[in-house]
């Protein structure tokens, strides 16, 4: 019997080891939790294993043990949120944390709607850094646009950052501000300027069609831009030339582009501003979709308000702007041109006038560059006319001019049924429209539009539980799988061994958006836990301050050289 045990000794032993050298052993371990894996599919409720920054099980019972254990039962695991329409452009760059969007379960930031960080003629650095607001400035170090990601990145950020290359930056680097029709040749050196930012990384080409010097650009001119995003295998996405009285025909001229430069094409923000426009979004689904059936990948994102939040310049005429903000300003100062200026705010011209959809007593002034105007903040366009003794038009062009800025603007311009329109259809994602920004300090001198705390958290509390407009796991597809497919992400936006940890546990039953109009800087509650490459940047309802983001660069990256 001996001899026979010394036989299975060793036998016994090489399986233990076996066993042992085949069970995981993970970072982290999250146990028990309800999986939405970000494909909109059933819930389950099971583990998600993370070794590194990926992930490396999902499943109903993960084998192996691990450094960390989280016990989410009760609570729902999802794939991060891509906030696909983000404007952390400068915010990130003061405070790294982004803790508006952070604590909503947001992991990555995809910025550049019209105009973008990069690339940067000595002209724009310079115009970059006068526009910053008072105790929000911050150094301009660097040129292109992979540089100013690169930068942000380097001083510590807790969510992933992306972007686009914007229409207008790439017009800017070759035409100025001028509202010039290029010509061949400088349509090709503005090919170039997006074939380089591809390069670099961008997702695509992004225009925002009523803002100088974006609005100056006809559509052979995006088509073409559009046309180098795509040879690089990006996006064309787009703030549509009209949100309002020319708004079918905007949704059409985007298909059109979309159609013409072979390329995807999504849409930014799905609205339509003014009560004689809401019957128009119907109509303008129904061409979406048309589209996409038809073969041509197209998508949008919505912010879930409706209000939108823009600056007084919006409502004026774009030729003021034909050579940027300081040439209108000073175009200003003369009376005649003033008075032209007034005349075509009261008229309906052929531009997007945001304050005639809105009427000044819907234009809440919003935020100011200067501390001298920061009394005006939460008052009416109308109550300030009233109070000075002027028209609305008239109290505009005073305070753009002594803001020497845009002077943020929150429109009531919407419908509720419209913005239910726009989320019934399935290709509509989620957005902020806002920077990442903390409520403390200077970010607080400013009334910012309650979408920049509660975008993401309104769509999982208020429409998906309260209202039953779709299902949770359709919301969270919503925000992680839907966008991810769209910006052409392979390894995120979903729960799969493999992909990057990006991850967020929130209560079901108890995530909210707190921020309103009266009183915007309030935080979402409901997200316990964030993890970002692997990396808790939010743990237990509370930041880390963990420079756990990265740059997630685009297919075209390193694979798409200017010719």
């Amino acid at each position: 019997m001996a001899r026979r045990r010394g036989r299975l000794a060793p036998a016994l032993a090489a399986l233990l080891l076996a066993g042992c050298a085949t069970a995981p052993s993970y970072d982290l371990l999250i146990r028990h939790g309800t999986v939405h894996d970000g494909s909109g599919g059933a819930p389950f409720v099971g583990d998600v294993a993370v070794a590194g920054d990926r992930i490396a099980y999902v499943g109903p019972h993960a084998p192996g043990t691990a450094r960390k254990v989280i016990d989410a039962t009760g609570k729902a695991v999802a794939p991060g949120f891509i906030n696909i329409l983000s404007w952390a452009t400068e915010s990130l760059l003061i405070d790294g944390r982004g803790l508006s969007d952070l604590r909503q379960g947001v992991t990555l930031e995809v910025m550049g709607e019209g105009s973008s960080m990069g690339p940067l003629t000595p002209a724009m650095a310079k115009a970059l850094a006068a526009q910053q607001e008072e105790g929000l400035g911050y150094p301009v170090r660097w040129t292109t646009l992979g540089g100013y990601l690169d930068h942000v990145a380097a001083g510590g950020i807790a969510p992933n950052i992306a972007s686009f290359i914007g229409a207008a930056t790439a017009r800017e680097m070759v035409l100025g501000d001028a509202a010039i029709d290029p010509d061949p040749a400088q349509i090709e050196a503005m090919r170039g300027v997006v074939r380089r930012a591809m390069d670099e990384g961008a997702m695509g080409v992004a225009s925002a069609l009523i803002y100088p010097p974006g609005t100056f650009a006809k559509t052979p001119e995006l088509v073409a831009l559009a046309g180098a995003a795509a040879e690089c295998g990006g996006v064309y996405a787009t703030h549509l030339r009209s949100e309002g009285d020319r708004f079918l025909e905007s949704v059409d001229e985007a298909i059109g582009i979309g159609r013409a430069a072979d390329v995807p094409v999504h849409y930014y923000h799905l609205k339509v501003g003014g009560r004689d426009n809401w019957p128009k979004m119907a109509t303008a689904i129904a061409r979406i979709e048309a589209a996409r059936q038809s073969g041509l990948r197209v998508s949008a994102d919505v912010y879930p308000y409706i209000a939108s939040g823009t600056g007084l310049d919006a409502s004026m005429p774009p030729w003021l702007f034909d050579g940027g903000m300081e040439a209108g300003i000073a175009r200003l100062q003369d009376p005649a041109t003033r008075r032209r200026a007034i005349a075509d705010m009261q008229g309906k011209g052929d531009w997007e006038n945001v304050l005639r959809m809105a009427g000044p007593d819907k234009a809440t002034i919003a935020g100011v560059r200067t501390a001298a105007l920061q009394p005006l903040i939460g008052r009416t366009l109308a109550d300030i006319a009233r109070e000075r003794g002027v028209s609305p038009e008239e109290a505009a062009i005073d305070l753009v001019v002594a803001d020497r800025g845009r002077v943020d603007t929150i429109y009531e311009t919407m419908s509720e049924d419209n913005l239910r329109a726009a989320l019934g259809w399935p290709f509509t994602g989620i957005a902020s429209d806002a920077p990442a920004i903390a409520a403390e300090g200077a970010f607080l001198n400013s009334r910012v539009h309650p979408r920049t705390y509660g975008s993401f958290a309104r769509i999982l509390g208020h429409y998906a539980r309260d209202e039953k407009s779709f299902p949770l796991a359709e919301a969270v597809r919503r925000m992680s799988g839907l966008p991810a497919a769209i910006l052409g992400l392979a390894d995120r936006g979903l729960l799969r061994a493999g992909h990057h940890a990006d991850i967020v546990l929130f209560g079901p039953a108890t995530i909210a958006d707190h921020a309103d109009f009266t009183d915007p800087h309030r935080y979402a509650t409901g997200v316990t836990d964030v993890f970002v490459n692997g990396i808790a940047a939010l743990a237990d309802g509370k930041p880390t301050g963990a420079a756990s983001g990265r740059v997630v660069r685009g297919r075209g990256w390193h694979a798409c050289p200017a010719r």
